[in-house]
């Protein structure tokens, strides 16, 4: 058979093709192209370096048969028990019996009643040490009340029983009287008790406490322990003794009373071995160490927001409730004494006049703080003594150790300073308060005089401000400061000590050497 004649195209084709194939071998491009093919070969094989996903493991096929249930209904029989099986049935029942056992092992905190302390503890081991070591503190002599001695205009703060000297000389002269909004004072220039440069922060002062973000620290006030309370936003409280040793759990013990962010810890004044909790779950419990239970105080539907407590009064207890309520519970009745509704929105601190307890300061989400005197408050239309406007919520207002002036922190990046003889002189140092949706909100403190006001700052560390000099003169830092402090307490009868809280459950406590 005669091979067909090419046409001319189809030999135009042949000789494009063949060129191609002479311009390929030239390029070497098919050697890459194997190379590039066995590369990703290799690849594949696992001779990479990756990480590996372990095979979801399957479940063993079982041995025995499966049995389709089907109900008598779908069988055509009527409803029967007798058919049953007994063994299930007994199964069944020790299945539920148990599953109760295991729901009635530990009450929910929201139980409108006493909690038991054993119920509540969510520690590791036995808190029996802890409750020992606050029935203790109620057979021995209160040493962390100061006794104050004027010597030629010098406030001196000593030990009793002791000749130790806590705080230095201070120089402050301070009289009181009832004038137009209730404070007279007059004062004269003051030196800090503290020397700030001796501020440090050791690694055995530092302990994460609890989980989640702390709303309110304190330190217990007495001079002879160093324990330190702390409540957080998922309802627990924890007590950490810091100078603890060999203690289970490091000398921390956890407790989950509440089921909401906890707002206030008070020690009750006339007995340190109750102390009382407040949360926005609207409950009000008292922690009772002799009875070893959370006692439920009050509760209220709307949420605690604040809690505090005159000084004059330890009988009493002053809270925010709600959009800018504010009640008064009395132990003495085991009920809401007086009501008040005092700001538009929800109250965030409350806080006493030391030189005049009847002057009480409010700060609030609507902007204000506020300066009222309990002995004017009417129950129909409260008219507050003095309004301070800021421009976003404000979150704390403290008065200083002298009463003589008040600091207020708000959301509007300012730290206010209150000042005069009725508190006319108004001064704002600015201060970055905007600590975002994960951080508790920054609340300026005072320490233990009227020197400088104590506040965290979004760098790890803690700015020093001086209402005479209205700015910030220090900022203590630290290595060791893994966290930003929000919230602070300075220790009522150790000059120097400061406990700093953080989002995350951490306390550090600076000290003075």
């Amino acid at each position: 058979m005669a091979t067909q004649k090419l046409t001319e195209y189809e030999l135009k084709r042949l000789e494009n093709i063949r060129r191609n194939d002479e311009m390929l071998a030239a390029l070497q491009l098919h050697a890459k192209a194997s190379l590039l093919s066995n590369a990703t070969k290799r690849s594949r094989d696992g001779s990479a370096k990756s990480y590996k996903v372990s095979p979801e493991k399957k479940p063993k096929k079982s041995e025995t048969p499966i049995v389709i249930r089907r109900s008598l209904r779908t069988r055509g029989m009527p409803p029967d028990s007798n058919c049953l099986d007994v063994d299930s049935n007994e199964n069944s029942d020790k299945a539920t019996l148990n599953q109760t056992s295991i729901n009635r092992e530990k009450p929910s905190p929201c139980v409108p009643g006493p909690l038991k302390m054993k119920d509540a503890y969510d520690g590791t081991g036995s808190d029996r040490e802890f409750i020992d070591a606050l029935l203790s503190f109620e057979r021995k002599p209160k040493l962390g009340v100061g006794v104050k001695e004027e010597f030629d205009c010098f406030n001196v703060v000593k030990e009793e029983g002791h000749d130790r000297v806590l705080c230095g000389p201070v120089k402050r002269k301070v009289e009181s009287d009832n004038l137009n909004c209730g404070i007279k004072i007059e004062k004269r220039e003051l030196e800090g008790c503290v020397d700030l440069g001796s501020m440090s922060l050791e690694p055995e002062n530092i302990a994460r406490i609890m989980p989640g973000r702390i709303m309110t620290v304190r330190f217990f006030p007495r001079n002879d322990v160093n324990i330190v309370a702390a409540g957080n936003k998922l309802g627990n409280v924890a007590f950490w003794n810091v100078d603890s040793e060999g203690e289970t759990g490091n000398g921390i013990f956890l407790y989950r009373p509440h089921t909401g962010p906890i707002s206030g810890i008070l020690f009750q004044q006339s007995c340190l071995s109750k102390i009382f909790t407040s949360c926005y779950d609207g409950y009000l419990r008292l922690m009772d160490a002799e009875k070893e239970v959370f006692d439920l105080v009050h509760s209220c539907d709307d949420a605690i927001f604040s809690l505090s407590q005159h000084p004059n009064d330890v009988k009493s207890l002053y809270f925010g409730e709600g959009r800018g309520g504010l009640s008064v519970w009395d132990d003495r009745t085991g009920s809401v004494s007086s009501q008040w509704t005092l700001h538009e929105d929800r109250i965030n601190t409350i806080d006493f006049n030391p030189q005049n307890p009847n002057i009480m300061a409010t700060s609030s989400s609507d902007a204000t703080v506020c300066l009222w005197d309990l002995r004017k408050v009417d129950a129909g239309k409260p008219k507050s003594l003095k309004i301070v406007n800021h421009e976003r919520a404000v979150h704390s207002a403290y008065f200083s150790p002298s009463g003589s002036s008040l600091a207020s922190t708000s959301f509007d990046d300012t730290v206010g300073i209150l000042s005069g003889v009725n508190f006319e002189d108004a001064s704002r140092v600015h201060h970055c308060n905007q600590t975002g949706r994960w951080i508790s909100s920054f609340r300026a403190t005072w320490g233990w005089d009227d020197s400088f006001v104590y506040v965290g700052n979004m760098k790890r560390g803690v700015d020093i401000i001086s209402p005479a000099q209205r700015r910030v003169i220090r900022t203590l830092q630290s290595p060791h400061m893994t966290a930003i402090p929000c919230r602070f307490h300075a220790h009522p009868c150790r000059v120097g000590m400061l406990a700093g809280a953080t989002a995350g459950g951490q306390v550090y406590i600076w000290t003075s050497s």
